[in-house]
């Protein structure tokens, strides 16, 4: 699928993305546990068939200890260090170059916001093409993580809005453009459905998946309002030149068919003190991105004195952590 663009394309969508706490493993059934109890009934026939794929080769060592793995809040620093080990060794092998895989943690004191500038944004599709990038999204077919709506003039609607028009004529007069991602949910859906919490939101707002104990039953995808998650109906394909080594376990690192995955404010970078990678390209500076605890910073100062006009689909009651806002 052509860059150029900005489809929903294979993934649907999902989980907006963000948690009612901490959603911990100990509160659900575990993934084989869930496999064991509702394998048809529930997760449906094309998830059944993706989650059961990894027993067909427990024989090799790799999948078996990624199968056989404890959920990700009860990994010991010990049990962390063995999978990375483990991952940088497939990475290694399937695209030849040699990963930076962390696991990089929430820092005390930080909340991360997004505060996106209606009035600047002029529909180019950068931020698609630099999050594609940076995360390691599949390019065939390609996953985009952020859609770009192009709107009517008086119209907050994103039901109205095209994801199909052309970039090279933008921006186009008697209409505005709206970026759509993972909103980070204060209160989210997609966490609360998943039935072996292998979604969860952390301490500084990211709702985060963990790509090894997701069944792919899609449950997330269809409780997000925001058309933000993503499934691998096929196994994602990344030209091995295009690879971007530095990588989180939490975020872009490479993902197996089957699984779902979204908007993650590039937490490989926003964890490290970086921008994320769409607001670092945007050539306007319609995006903003910061840590709401600090009244000194720049998103701050923004939902204090800007017109913050919506947070998107505001009446389901999910709190975005994502704001839209004027100049005026």
């Amino acid at each position: 699928m052509s860059c150029s663009s900005n489809s929903p394309n294979s993934g649907g969508c999902g989980g907006g993305g963000c948690g009612s706490g901490s959603g911990g493993h100990e509160h659900g059934m575990d993934r084989r546990s869930f496999l064991r109890t509702s394998s048809v009934a529930v997760a449906g026939v094309a998830a059944l068939a993706a989650s059961l794929a990894p027993l067909r080769d427990l024989t090799d060592v790799g999948t078996a200890e990624q199968f056989f793995q404890k959920h990700y809040k009860k990994l010991t620093p010990e049990d962390m260090e063995k999978v990375l080990a483990r991952i940088t060794r497939e990475v290694e092998k399937q695209y030849e170059v040699r990963p930076h895989v962390r696991d990089y943690k929430a820092m005390d004191g930080v909340e991360f916001v997004y505060a996106l500038n209606l009035t600047r944004c002029i529909g180019c599709r950068k931020c698609v093409h630099a999050c594609v990038a940076e995360n390691n999204q599949s390019r065939n077919p390609e996953i985009q993580y952020i859609r770009v709506l192009k709107m009517p003039h008086g119209s907050m609607d994103p039901e109205k809005g095209d994801h199909n028009y052309t970039s090279e004529l933008v921006p186009e007069k008697g209409s505005f453009y709206m970026p759509v991602q993972c909103q980070q949910c204060v209160n989210p859906p997609c966490v609360k459905v998943c039935p072996v919490k292998a979604t969860w939101q952390e301490s500084d707002g990211i709702t985060v998946i963990d790509y090894d104990w997701c069944i792919g039953c899609r449950y997330c995808e269809a409780a997000c309002p925001y058309f933000a998650r993503r499934f691998n109906f096929t196994k994602p394909s990344i030209p091995k030149d295009q690879i971007n080594p530095n990588m989180s376990y939490l975020g872009n690192r490479p993902r197996p068919q089957g699984v779902v995955e979204k908007c993650h404010f590039c937490i490989q970078r926003t964890r490290a003190g970086k921008y994320p990678a769409c607001m670092e390209v945007c050539p306007t500076g319609a995006r903003k991105f910061g840590n709401i605890l600090d009244p000194d910073s720049e998103v701050s100062h923004i939902l204090k004195t800007k017109r913050v006009f919506i947070q998107l689909k505001e009446e389901v009651g999910t709190s975005p952590r994502f704001f839209y806002y004027f100049d005026v």
